[in-house]
């Protein structure tokens, strides 16, 4: 217990120094929500891969996919990997930061607002973000609830008040340059901490070849397999459809939100986007392709605590059933490559949603005349709510909390994704396509909550992400051509030929 104690007072003294360290740059708007856009790529790639992977994929997901598909959920890793780092970084990394700096959009709805000329496109865009945040955020602190419980004995609600307080402390001082330092520290955790669990997990099974041996053994409980043994160990898993619906919703999914997104505004060259590329990549490949993998091995920890009181599996509880005979001392690594991976994510998600507030809704509607000093006292102010906010739905939380970060990445890639994605590279893309597509991804992702009309709420974000894809493009066809002129001068920042 001294070990863990102190292994989490150094952890916490390193980020709050980062963020008194991290002062000078948050003097004003554009120092504290993009690090004055001169981010390297270490700390960029860092940035965007501990604000993709937090305690929810580590602890919900790799349990929950683990325990469902066995070995083949590595194919979720793989694809965050390929789909969600690489090529959202090859398709999406310089157009963003080239586009944006030429328009002056400090955040997703502001690019929105900008790029299709429209205040009331922006609005709506900063309302559904702010809204389908802060259920993400609560699932976050979710996740850390059952380690902490483990490892510590400290009730759920000390854990996520305690964890609120320090990232709101360290993002208040020091914005976006803090939160980029701190990703950068918390990810080398995150990277050491992972290969020693995997590597301890795999060791008290016997090894890893007697690991495989017992999960081929296992019989599949999934009636497409008709209970065939072996579909634990296979290549493609036991339901490889469904599969797939989860690789797309985790992959895809991050090039429409607006706290992943937002990375690329803040980078600083092009020759930082083809490093951060890799650097990247790489880190995806490690810590998702590591969070997926050893959760393929959760049916061969069959204890009590997975099982709630009708005999159904609280899949929750399933890496932690994994690593609570390890030795204190990688107990300690794991709080800490947790810790590491929920305040990186939650340090991102109150950033972007009090920037998106203050700068899409208050600045110029509410408040019509913002200095920059009034800008920073307004966005540290909504910080604080947002994160309030979040406790108060983490520790009440709704009987679907363990589907909240589908739901919030269905509402949120489903409505942004296609026009972002399309605004980037297609000058024919109106206002009424955007529309559209916020009412598809939005609706659908809603309307699903109720009428279940999608067994999975994972499939359902998925599918919104697909709709809006193909709902942009039809409706862009059928209505009046955005004016030539405005979009030329939008698009005349490509005609450079580096980024500046």
């Amino acid at each position: 217990m001294i070990i863990k104690v102190i292994l989490l007072i150094v952890f916490f003294a390193t980020m709050i120094g980062v963020g008194i360290y991290s002062r000078k740059y948050a003097v004003n708007v554009s120092g504290f929500v993009l690090g004055g856009r001169s981010v390297g790529p270490w700390l960029t790639a860092f940035a965007y891969g501990t604000s993709y992977f937090s305690a929810v994929v580590f602890v919900g997901y790799a349990g929950q996919f683990g325990y469902k598909y066995g070995l083949s959920a590595t194919w979720i890793g793989i694809g965050n990997a390929v789909i969600g780092s690489l090529l959202a970084w090859l398709i999406l990394g310089k157009r963003t930061r080239v586009m944006t700096k030429h328009i002056h959009a400090a955040t997703m709805p502001d690019y929105f607002g900008k790029r299709y000329d429209s205040n009331t496109l922006k609005i709506a865009a900063s309302v559904i973000a702010f809204v389908f945040l802060i259920p993400y955020t609560a699932s976050v602190y979710n996740g850390l609830s059952r380690l902490f419980e483990m490892a510590f004995d400290v009730p759920y609600t000390v854990c996520v008040i305690v964890m609120a307080a320090l990232t709101c402390v360290y993002v208040i001082l020091g914005g976006y340059m803090a939160t980029a330092i701190n990703d950068l520290i918390q990810g080398i955790i995150m990277i050491f901490g992972i290969i020693a669990v995997i590597v301890a997990v795999l060791n008290g099974q016997g090894g890893f070849m007697n690991a495989i041996f017992q999960l081929s053994e296992l019989e599949s409980d999934i009636p497409v397999t008709l209970g065939q043994k072996g579909a634990f160990a296979s290549f493609f898993g036991p339901d490889p459809i469904n599969l797939l619906g989860v690789v797309v919703l985790t992959s895809l999914g991050t090039w429409g939100l607006p706290q992943m997104i937002h990375k690329f505004y803040a980078i600083k060259d092009e020759k930082s986007v083809k490093a951060g590329t890799i650097i990247s990549t790489i880190f995806a490949i490690i810590i998702s392709g590591g969070c997926y993998f050893l959760g393929g091995f959760g049916r061969l920890f069959d204890s009590p605590q997975i099982y709630n009181a009708d005999g159904g599996i609280v899949y929750d509880a399933i890496i932690p059933a994994m690593l609570q005979n390890l030795p204190d001392i990688l107990i300690g690594v794991i709080i800490m490559l947790v810790l590491s991976a929920s305040m990186s994510t939650l340090s991102s998600l109150v950033l972007t949603s009090s920037s998106t507030l203050t700068l899409d809704v208050i600045k110029g509607h509410i408040i019509k005349n913002m200095d920059d000093k009034k800008q920073l006292l307004v966005m540290r102010s909504f910080l604080v709510i947002f994160v309030v906010l979040s406790v108060i739905l983490a520790i009440n939380p709704p009987t679907f909390i363990a589907q909240l970060m589908g739901i919030s990445w269905g509402a949120l890639a489903g409505a942004f994704l296609a026009p972002f994605l399309y605004g980037l590279y297609w000058k024919r893309v109106t206002k009424a396509a955007v529309w559209a597509s916020f009412a598809c991804g939005v609706g659908i992702t809603v309307s699903n909550i109720f009428l279940k009309y999608i067994a999975s709420p994972i499939n359902a974000g998925a599918i919104a992400m697909i709709a809006g894809l193909i709902v942009v493009p039809v409706v862009s066809l059928i209505t009046p051509r955005p004016q030539k002129e405005k979009v030329e001068k939008i698009f005349a920042c490509y005609n450079q030929k580096e980024l500046d």
